[in-house]
């Protein structure tokens, strides 16, 4: 069975519930289960590196919000039984994502845009809402829509189109 996003967020923010908590968070809304805010726990390090690793070649340099719709975009997949169950597993599955396939290094060797990766990666692995409303698919405002134009375009956000 694959976990809900609930469980897949505590998984990757390290938290642990057994016992009587797992029984109160059961009864709460699912949101106030959820890690939010800075007082989160800090996301898992592998799966936070692949999240910003795709943040910065994706939508590096593009501002905050796109930025966090492309980390969603990684987040609702690895949530979708459609995709791999992991945000390593998506990230690294073929050349869904054209830099995995480029022939150029994978350094994210800006360091400015390296630190924003991270922080949208950080954010959204933190309870950030989904501002793509469940998309699954992007692609650059820039490419003909292709075979994405059967899909439901949810908008776009910075330099990409959404889609669910």
């Amino acid at each position: 069975m694959r976990p809900t996003l609930r469980t897949a967020r505590a998984a990757l923010t390290g938290t642990v519930v057994t016992g009587h908590l797992m029984a109160l968070m059961l009864a709460m809304p699912a949101s106030a289960a959820e890690p939010s805010g800075r007082n989160a726990p800090a996301p898992r390090p592998a799966e936070l590196s692949c999240l910003a690793e795709a943040v910065y070649f994706e939508a590096g340099g593009t501002g905050s919000k796109a930025e966090a719709a492309v980390a969603h975009v990684i987040v609702n997949r690895a949530e979708s039984d459609e995709f791999p169950g992991t945000i390593c597993g998506v990230v690294s599955e073929g050349c869904q994502f054209s830099y995995r396939c480029d022939g150029r290094s994978d350094a994210l060797a800006d360091a400015e845009r390296r630190d924003d990766a991270y922080a949208a990666a950080r954010a959204v692995l933190r309870g950030e809402p989904d501002i793509t409303d469940g998309a699954l698919f992007f692609h650059a405002a820039t490419a003909k829509p292709g075979w994405f134009s059967t899909r439901d375009r949810v908008g776009k956000i910075g330099g990409n189109v959404f889609y669910r």
